[in-house]
């Protein structure tokens, strides 16, 4: 059985540049470096997106949705990679085969399934999921790049 582990909000500040209203992983359950990632996203009616998106119709943006994806992706990224491999940060350089089946809404736990199909170099892609109770909200092939540090 691969070693699993589990992340804090503050583990994960200290893994991804990303800062409130931004961040979009409140958690990790369960990471397996090089293989996969389980993390979760509480929505709250006081997330700033719900005000505008829709007024009397609260929706999280389906862009933020595939965000939160690709975050929980780069954090499954930091966990496989070397320490003297020093990755600072990732970026979203491609997302394929996205569907969306349902919205998301305050209340809502949204949790977040990445797996590593294959890193190559600085470029890493992954396929994600994200559901609300057990449904499938959204999918989609997320492609990322390792980014300079300056």
């Amino acid at each position: 059985m691969a070693d699993t582990k589990s992340l804090d909000i503050e583990a994960i500040l200290e893994r991804l540049p990303h800062r409130y209203p931004f961040l979009l992983v409140d958690r990790v359950l369960d990471v397996v470096p090089g293989k996969s990632i389980v993390a979760v996203k509480n929505l709250s009616a006081n997330e700033a997106f719900f005000q505008g998106h829709f007024p009397g119709h609260p929706v999280m943006p389906g862009v933020l949705v595939i965000e939160a994806m690709a975050q929980a992706g780069g954090l499954l990224a930091y966990e496989t990679t070397a320490a003297d491999e020093d990755i600072w940060i990732l970026y979203l350089v491609g997302i394929e085969e996205t569907r969306f089946k349902q919205t998301v809404r305050p209340g809502d736990q949204l949790v977040l399934r990445v797996e590593l199909v294959k890193r190559r170099r600085n470029l890493w892609r992954f396929t994600a999921v994200a559901e609300v109770d057990g449904k499938l909200v959204a999918e989609a092939q997320i492609l990322m790049a390792d980014g300079p540090k300056s």
